[in-house]
């Protein structure tokens, strides 16, 4: 889906140069990233506030119509401002002015990246960050439309084992639950990063989280040549990092990123998964894996069938309903932060119209 409005030249890079360096982290979430974030966050140079995932809203974007038109797009200014005022972790100290936000990029190429670039450089600078990372990694997807509008931002491409990063998404309500499902949806994300490196292989830094796990030292080192940033020895100690002692009380899903990495959880998912499940995911993501040096445990000859997907989104929307169930009698503020969130779109999705706005009009002449 094409997220801009009608005109698609890219931002010269002038506009930008005494603004922070952007980077997005790709392909998919699950990976460790949070476990990067955080150690990168030690830095005063460095700045990534937990990711609004606008790849969530983006399904609703042609309920706005035409971007070119200013009440239009002034509307998606105030719905993704408020999508972060309803996000799971805050942004501290910063409030966001919508009619700040729409008149500082109103002359500029209209986008939904556009409006939450101006949100994540404007709590950057006030941050004193020379670097700004937004980890929405499955905004992979529209990596090109973002180059269009920052040429020279960097990406952060993040790498874990398929099976276990299948096996994490498959306890996390924002996946499917499903193997397969979940396997397909990584392939998707790292054919999208393979695309991007093929096109700009100078503005993509590759790293596997296994190797994180192993020195941590050396990989945070490279990550920090790569942003241009100074390597501080207090990015190994997680905690050093405030922001990661309190997530990991707000979700199951963070519990561990309070803690120094854990190297004999890399292969964890042989006790998660089954022998069927692994030699699925093998088999859908065999290539990958051997680009990648990660050693196959099965033939990789499953009996994998495209046919069979519609049957599995059933099922997995099942399950999710029960996960829903789950977490509100388990894990009350949890599941009481997610819900929050998902009202907020669905309202969105009730309250927008069904077709395109009327022709453009100015806001000025409106006034």
């Amino acid at each position: 889906m094409d997220t801009q409005a009608n005109s698609n030249m890219s931002v010269p890079s002038s506009l930008h140069s005494n603004r922070p360096k952007q980077v997005l982290m790709i392909p998919l979430r699950r990976c460790g990233s949070h476990a990067l974030r955080l150690r990168l966050n030690n830095s005063r140079e460095f700045f990534s506030p937990y990711p609004l995932h606008v790849v969530d809203f983006v399904h609703l974007l042609p309920r706005y119509g035409n971007l070119d038109d200013d009440r239009t797009y002034f509307r998606l200014v105030v719905d993704v401002v408020g999508l972060q005022s309803v996000s799971m972790v805050k942004w501290k100290n910063i409030v966001f002015d919508p009619s700040e936000i729409f008149e500082a990029i109103r002359l500029q190429p209209r986008s939904i990246h556009r409006i939450l670039w101006e949100m994540l450089l404007r709590a950057g600078e006030q941050e004193g960050a020379t670097v700004v990372m937004d980890k929405s990694l499955d905004s992979v997807h529209y990596a090109e439309e973002m180059l269009n509008l920052f040429p020279d931002m960097l990406f952060l491409n993040v790498v874990r084992d398929p099976r276990a990063q299948v096996a994490s998404m498959n306890r996390a309500i924002i996946h499917d639950f499903d193997s397969c499902l979940n396997a397909l949806t990584w392939v998707e994300a790292h054919r999208a990063a393979r695309r991007l490196i093929a096109r700009h292989p100078d503005r993509v830094l590759t790293i596997r989280f296994e190797d994180f796990l192993h020195s941590q030292d050396a990989v945070l080192h490279e990550i920090c040549r790569f942003f241009g940033i100074e390597f501080l020895p207090e990015m190994v100690d997680v905690s050093q990092s405030n922001e990661a002692q309190s997530i990991a009380k707000m979700s199951a899903l963070w519990e561990n990123n309070c803690f120094p990495p854990m190297l004999e959880n890399k292969d964890k998912f042989m006790r998660q998964l089954s022998m069927t499940e692994i030699e699925m995911i093998e088999t859908i993501t065999q290539d990958f894996m051997q680009m990648y040096g990660y050693e196959m445990i099965t033939p990789a000859q499953s009996n994998f069938s495209y046919d069979g997907v519609q049957e599995m989104i059933m099922k997995s929307e099942q399950a999710k309903q029960g996960a829903w169930e789950s977490l509100k009698i388990n894990s009350h503020k949890d599941y009481t932060l997610r819900r929050f969130r998902a009202e907020y779109l669905e309202n969105l999705s009730r309250v927008l119209p069904a077709a395109q706005m009327p022709k453009p009009v100015s806001l000025a002449l409106a006034a």
